[in-house]
């Protein structure tokens, strides 16, 4: 196998639609991966779409069409050598020549293409073309043909397989990229090559690894191409070979690993990996060709079974019930090509220190890539990896259907080595959306995708990788029709939950106890300096929250004003941008946290809750809890604390409010709870000590002693509640009605190695400090936030930063910031003077 890999040399031609004069003809070299935005970025064509409001001024690309060209001087074959052009990835809809002759059509970005063109290599210079179709132009066309499907947005997503989001989402830009997104090369070989490896994991009862490892093997077709071949396999100390007669494609090895070392999910042991190699030899040992990948030993169940709460729906790694402390995971840049192994790896670091275990890569997005796979498995962090299909009706017409089948036939395969995928699921909503969304009256009849989900996914996963489990849908009940379970039925399976954030305060998430919640999310806006940075209003003024150039980066239907709806039972609306901007951030970390503290309090009824969403793929007003300019927002300190190992919490249960006691580790926690209520100056009312077990991966529940349940002036108390390092701080009012100290805090700060320690003390309950250092520094970061400081108690935050700071800087707003200086208290409420 000798490779050439083709990154260099090309240049990109706008040659058809709605081009500006100054790019007519022009040819501008480009560099593979990428597309048509990101050529134009680096000749300075165009400006960044991502920048204030370039995405209206880039809309024209969308009905654009492209030629990608590369001219290739390849030496003659030998008469026994195959000669392909690969491309592991076209956006999207393309005509691939080579030296003026056809060799291919695509319409799927999520599929790797391969064509021989050994017949047409002579010695000369010869080009490489792929024309690329407006992607638009193509859905518009076959929504024509195949008649309309209803959806989430205009645009006909549903009609093309293209990422779902290139044509904008709720959270992120519409910019439609062409390109060529993954590499291409020239593959020159002889005889036989891997065309397939997919090993499928498992370990036995008594502790041996089994590595069941299914091989294709395509032949040239040329002299030579039909002997016997021989594969090998070797992992973990054992090695296995098979004969591969002449007149067969496809062979399987078996290895069989005694005391194979256990993968586990981050927070419950260790992620040992395992070489696994696959070798190709002719009849005289020579290698033609070999594929690795590291594997982990581990099995995978989902307890889908009927109980007296409705439908489980509980993930069992090597035999233990796992609590989901998930988030979903988009495309972590509109523009993939920008998405670097580095980048990803700081992301799922940055998932990890939150305390989660599970991604969900959305059915709007890709396929992710090898690294990601590769990186989660090394962290432990599970993987629910959807397929392509989200928040419409698809049509099961050809040629869809069979470029689906495709899509998932390769992914499937694919990514059949890592141990950190653990589900496919059939799509994002689509499910519900047949049932609620009006799409039955739109439908009249036609074909919705309903098929896909129970017939063609479920197949091809139980065909190529049934070591693992298959959801028909997110949102879904299983095992039951449609008609008999609604799919979105919070006691039976998967729930998302949108009446919160779409129409209903945050204190009703209270209202459902779901089996798995797998979407829930409020919104808030980004770090103040990547908002700053990708943001400025036209007229060169402040920020404001009407401006539209704010707006064009705000993609939620009336998100503004939800925004204002959520913030006005807990914290009023604050006048001026700098406040509301604080104010809705934290907003948005209190909405999650209350959530995850409710569905953990629930475990084992309970058995997951995937937020949405971790990351951003552009500067934009989102539910994410990290922006995309790599920036943790207050959500990510809030999911960090709420999905920590050990939590407390006060929660409601019929007519009474209980301590929570939550265990995710391997040991007993036990001790003596502290529970004291007392006014928000800290003048203790009534102490009480309880002491208390709660066994390993266990939630206990504890009646409050009766001095310290009920407050005498709700709108005046607090009621702290310690466990060793662990602590709760409860109110029985909303901030807007209790008598909160406007500025209650001291700070001092030291200059330490890498940064500073600021300490802060309270002098009465000061609710949510944090320190928003990005204003300070664009890359300090701090290690704590969203800390509630009782009455005289000290917390210590330690910012890192190599720059030179003003220690003021760090003791004051808009840095140092609280609950406290933000709120609008109702009539009456501040006015009080704390006790």
């Amino acid at each position: 196998m000798i490779t050439q890999d083709l990154y260099d040399g090309w240049s990109l031609t706008a040659v058809a639609g709605p081009v500006p004069a100054e790019l007519v003809g022009r040819r501008v070299r480009a560099r593979v991966p990428g597309t048509s935005h990101t050529a134009l970025l680096d000749a300075g064509l165009i400006p960044d779409p991502y920048l204030d409001r370039n995405e209206e001024h880039l809309a024209w690309m969308r009905r654009t069409d492209w030629a990608y060209e590369h001219d290739l001087e390849l030496a003659p074959p030998a008469p026994d050598e195959r000669v392909d052009l690969v491309f592991d990835g076209i956006d999207t809809v393309a005509t691939v020549s080579f030296d003026g002759h056809e060799v291919g059509r695509t319409a799927n970005q999520h599929r790797a293409y391969r064509f021989d063109v050994r017949h047409l290599v002579r010695p000369d210079t010869q080009r490489l073309r792929v024309l690329l179709r407006s992607a638009l132009v193509h859905a518009e066309a076959e929504a024509a043909r195949l008649g309309p499907r209803p959806m989430a947005y205009a645009q006909p997503f549903n009609m093309v397989r293209k990422m779902a989001c290139s044509f904008g989402w709720d959270w992120g830009p519409d910019l439609q990229t062409a390109g060529l997104w993954r590499p291409v090369r020239v593959e020159r070989w002889r005889v036989a090559r891997l065309a397939g490896v997919r090993p499928l994991v498992t370990v036995g009862p008594d502790g041996t690894g089994r590595v069941e490892v299914h091989v294709d093997v395509e032949r040239s077709g040329l002299a030579g191409g039909d002997v016997p071949l021989t594969v090998q396999a070797r992992s973990g100390g054992a090695e296995a070979t098979v004969l591969v007669p002449g007149d067969a494609g496809s062979a399987r090895v078996v290895l069989e690993v005694p005391r194979a070392p256990l993968w586990w999910p981050v927070g419950h042991g260790a992620q040992p990996l395992t070489e696994l190699t696959v070798d190709l030899l002719a009849p005289d040992e020579e290698p033609l060709d070999t594929w690795s990948r590291r594997i982990g030993f581990r099995t995978v169940e989902l307890d889908t079974g009927a109980d007296e709460h409705g439908t489980a729906f509980t993930f069992r790694i090597n035999g233990r019930p796992i609590f989901v402390k998930g988030a979903n995971w988009i495309p972590d840049d509109h523009l993939l090509t920008r998405i670097t192994r580095e980048r990803l790896a700081h992301r799922l670091d940055q998932a990890v220190d939150a305390n989660l275990n599970l991604l969900r890569v959305w059915g709007g997005g890709i396929y992710e890539s090898e690294d990601f796979y590769e990186l989660c498995d090394e962290r432990g962090l599970l993987v629910w990896q959807d397929f392509l299909l989200a928040c419409a009706a698809y049509p099961e017409e050809q040629p869809i259907w069979d470029e689906l089948e495709a899509e998932a036939r390769e992914n499937v395969a694919r990514l059949t080595a890592h141990p950190s995928l653990v589900l496919w699921n059939g799509g994002n909503e689509n499910l519900w959306g047949f049932m609620d969304w009006g799409w039955q009256e739109q439908l009249d009849g036609r074909t919705w995708g309903y098929r896909y989900a129970t017939e063609l996914l479920k197949g091809v996963v139980a065909e190529l990788d049934p070591t693992r489990p298959y959801s028909d849908g997110s949102p879904y009940s299983p095992g039951a029709a449609l008609t008999d379970v609604h799919p979105n039925d919070p006691d039976h399976g998967t729930f998302h939950q949108w009446e919160v954030w779409n129409r209903v305060d945050y204190r009703h998430y209270a209202d459902d106890v779901p089996r798995f919640c797998s979407e829930f999310g409020f919104q808030g806006p980004p770090t103040w300096t990547t908002l700053t940075r990708a943001v400025r209003p036209d007229d060169g003024g402040p920020l404001a929250q009407q401006d539209p150039t704010f707006l064009l980066h705000q993609k939620a239907d009336d998100g503004n004003g939800k925004l204002d709806r959520g913030l006005e039972p807990h914290l009023g609306v604050p006048d001026g941008f700098t406040d509301w901007h604080w104010a809705t951030q934290l907003n948005q970390a209190r909405a999650v946290r209350f959530a995850l503290e409710h569905y953990r309090s629930w475990w084992p009824r309970t058995a997951g809750a995937i937020v949405w969403q971790l990351n951003d793929c552009w500067p934009v007003t989102s539910w994410a809890a990290i922006d995309s300019d790599e920036r943790p927002k207050p959500l990510w300190y809030a999911l960090r604390a709420a999905f920590a190992p050990r939590i407390l919490t006060v929660q409601p249960r019929e007519d009474r409010e209980v301590l929570v006691v939550v265990n995710e580790t391997p040991t007993i926690w036990q001790g003596t709870v502290s529970l004291s209520r007392r006014l928000l100056d800290g003048t203790v009312l009534a102490q009480e000590e309880l002491a208390l077990a709660v066994g390993a991966w266990s939630v206990g529940q504890f009646s409050l002693p009766a001095a310290v349940a009920t407050p005498d002036a709700p709108e005046r108390e607090v009621l702290v509640v310690r466990l060793g390092a662990a602590q709760a701080v409860h109110t029985w009012a909303e901030d807007v009605d209790l008598a909160l100290d406007p500025s209650p805090l001291h700070a001092s700060v030291t200059p330490v190695q890498d940064g500073y320690r600021v300490d802060v003390t309270a002098s009465s309950l000061a609710r949510d400090v944090t320190l928003l250092v990005d204003r300070l520094d664009p890359d300090a970061v701090v290690d704590t936030a969203m800390v509630d400081i009782p009455a005289g108690a000290t917390a210590s935050f330690h910012v890192r930063t190599r720059a030179v700071i003003d220690p003021a800087d760090l003791t004051r707003a808009p840095v140092l910031r609280s609950a406290n200086d933000v709120v609008v208290p109702r009539v009456g409420a501040r006015g009080r003077t704390p006790a």
